[in-house]
């Protein structure tokens, strides 16, 4: 019916996936790496192209949200939380090492004026590796790239940080919430991020430990990753044709509007940002899930872009610092570096496959056997 596969990364009692939101999921990574090949030409948030790609951080947020609660809402009579947790490292926290295991080795390949990595020692390189492998924030001014970011040598970790902070508030609190209190949860979580983007003008943040990042990045978790639990806990299907292509239209287009409101008018922006957040993601993950593919076809496309979403999250960030640098360095225009950025979005979706089969599967497979009862898969 509506779930009709299981994903290559699932455990071997978990239930069948929402096919057309892995697909979706990876429709968003893919803009994600588009949306970081601009940076290297804005010059602010005002000027960035594929000006919203940074809420595909929201989309996924609430995607797993959904997907948590689907899983999970109904296993804690035979599963501790202990258990729970064991498994959402498992599922995650593989590619977080390979992420900054990449970021560490092409650290020395990135310099540029932007950032000077001359003075950073192998001393200082290895313990920013082991810091992002846990997945251990670095403070700003301390840490070696001088960005100001959670995770210098792998940008996105930062959403993986707050990734944990949600299924950990979920397995100790908010799982035994009953779903008026969830949705008085998800009510108060959007008005604090409805308030916080459209006092700060959009919700691109979170990526670093400052008060205001933090804030941000606190909002644009609780309040997406609760209403995907919401959504989860009273989904009645609806029957609809040609989900997966209608949602991926959707996606793209509100990721990629440009900004609205310019510097004079921030708020404008920043209610753009809380529309989709509380309006367009929850309509998008509801259709998504109440659609069936249409064929093999469809079928085959979102099962590799689901299977390759997550890896291609992780493992892309270093070569978007590389390219920047390049870019930097030679002063090029996006025409004149269009083939490095193609090598770049098609490179890094060949590793995120390669790393999914050659080490994220095994890895899993061997710590699931390792660590999870037999009971628990």
């Amino acid at each position: 019916m509506l779930k009709t596969q299981i994903s290559t990364s699932a455990f071997a009692d978990t239930k069948p996936h929402y096919n057309i939101l892995d697909g979706l999921r990876g429709v968003a990574a893919i803009t994600v790496v588009c949306f970081h090949i601009f940076e290297a030409f804005a010059t602010s948030h005002l000027d960035q192209r594929i000006n919203h790609g940074y809420l595909a951080v929201d989309f996924f947020f609430m995607l797993s949200g959904f997907v948590v609660g689907y899983a999970y809402d109904d296993r804690w009579g035979k599963m501790s939380t202990k258990d729970f947790l064991k498994r959402r490292m498992i599922r995650l926290h593989p590619m977080v090492v390979i992420g900054a295991l990449i970021g560490g080795i092409m650290f020395y390949t990135q310099g540029c004026p932007v950032w000077d990595i001359s003075k950073v020692t192998i001393v200082g390189l290895f313990l920013a590796t082991f810091l992002n492998m846990l997945l251990f924030p670095a403070a700003p001014g301390i840490e070696i790239r001088g960005l100001g970011e959670m995770f210098p040598l792998n940008g996105p970790s930062w959403s993986l940080f707050f990734e944990y902070i949600g299924n950990i508030l979920y397995a100790l609190f908010i799982r035994k919430f009953s779903t008026t209190v969830l949705a008085l949860l998800v009510f108060a979580a959007g008005c604090g991020l409805t308030g916080f983007a459209v006092w700060y003008g959009d919700i691109c943040v979170g990526y670093s430990l400052t008060g205001t990042e933090f804030t941000g990045g606190f909002f644009r978790l609780l309040f997406s990753f609760s209403a995907g639990l919401l959504l989860s806990r009273v989904f009645k299907p609806i029957q609809l044709k040609g989900a997966f292509w209608i949602c991926t239209f959707a996606i793209v287009v509100l990721l990629s509007i440009p900004r609205i409101g310019g510097a004079g008018h921030l708020w404008m922006n920043g209610l753009y940002d809380a529309m989709c957040c509380l309006l367009f993601f929850p309509l998008l993950v509801y259709l998504g899930a109440s659609g069936t593919s249409t064929g093999p076809y469809t079928t085959r496309i979102c099962k590799f872009l689901g299977d390759i979403s997550y890896p291609l999250y992780m493992v892309h960030y270093p070569f978007i610092y590389l390219y920047y640098a390049w870019v930097k360095n030679e002063n090029l225009t996006f025409r004149e570096s269009l083939p490095g950025a193609v090598g770049v979005v098609a490179g890094s979706i060949v590793l995120a496959y390669i790393c999914l089969k050659v080490y994220d599967i095994p890895v899993r497979r061997y710590l699931t056997n390792r660590f999870l009862k037999p009971k628990n898969g």
